[in-house]
């Protein structure tokens, strides 16, 4: 099956936030495996410049529902799991 929904999570290590959010997005990658492709940002790391740039994320952590490489949703700052679960699914439709 193709995952052609993607849950981008930008993040940062002194980020408290994303701290706090790491245990639900570990949970949505296990729950929607193989449907939904997570991909974790750092924002610190040198790599990631390009894809912080692309995206214009100012603030962590950015969480970004993608589908078929198009931006669907993009959240800014802690979200509930069921937030993002419903964002997945609606995106899986």
């Amino acid at each position: 099956m193709k995952e052609n929904v993607t849950l981008l999570d930008f993040w940062a290590a002194w980020c408290g936030p994303c701290k706090i959010m790491h245990p639900v997005i570990e949970e949505l990658e296990h729950e929607f495996a193989g449907k939904v492709r997570v991909v974790k940002v750092n924002v610190d790391e040198p790599t990631s410049q390009k894809m912080v740039e692309q995206y214009q994320v100012g603030a962590m952590p950015t969480y970004i529902v993608e589908k078929d490489g198009n931006v669907v949703v993009q959240y800014v700052g802690t979200q509930s799991k069921r937030t993002l679960v419903e964002a997945l699914n609606k995106a899986l439709d």
